[in-house]
């Protein structure tokens, strides 16, 4: 599990295309710090689990699922990601839970700058906005957020100035696909109002 605060960016150095399989290289520095091969990192919002480890460096496995599943498949060597390691049963929790499985990929709308503030608009598939409400939690690559407006198939959320150079969310454009994971309790809460599922 994490919370949604992004601890540094890396950078990625390497990408190895093989059958239903990514292998993804990137530097960091931060996230290294206690991390062992077999440990849980959250890059830019997927959990991952460390294949290697070399210096500063980190080695992914990807799946085929989460290439399809994820922005994952647009990286290329050169581009930023945002980095968390998994929490410690006694840190404190400055986002939401985040579990790092991704619902699917939302793309940017719009992007509006306000005064000390930046607001993105995003739309999402149409099953995943019914796990959306306004002041709830939300995850966009990686970074735990507050919906603000909410629209047919679309939502708004608010950046302040640290987030913005703090992550790799202040680079993005109108266009670019994020990671979307909705809240963990909204998703087990409408379901469990649908009863057991048969089968």
């Amino acid at each position: 599990m994490f919370s949604g605060i992004v601890e540094e960016k890396g950078t990625i150095r390497k990408i190895a295309k093989k059958k239903n399989l990514l292998i993804v290289t990137l530097a960091a520095g931060k996230v290294i710090k206690g991390t062992k091969v077999g440990d849980s990192i959250c890059v830019d919002g997927v959990c991952l689990t460390v294949a290697a480890m070399k210096a500063k460096m980190l080695t992914f496995a990807v799946m085929k699922e989460t290439i399809d599943a994820t922005t994952l498949n647009t990286l290329r060597p050169g581009c930023k990601v945002n980095l968390e390691r998994a929490l410690k049963v006694n840190s404190r929790i400055g986002g939401h839970l985040v579990s790092g499985h991704i619902d699917g990929a939302g793309i940017i709308r719009r992007k509006t700058a306000r005064d000390n503030y930046v607001e993105y608009e995003i739309s999402v598939k149409a099953g995943l906005r019914r796990y959306i409400v306004p002041k709830g939690s939300i995850g966009v690559d990686g970074i735990s957020l507050t919906v603000g407006r909410v629209g047919k198939g679309l939502f708004s959320v608010y950046l302040i100035p640290h987030t913005l150079t703090a992550t790799t969310i202040g680079t993005k454009k109108a266009g670019d696909k994020v990671n979307i994971e909705t809240d963990l309790f909204a998703k087990y809460i409408l379901n469990s109002r649908q009863g057991p599922r048969r089968g």
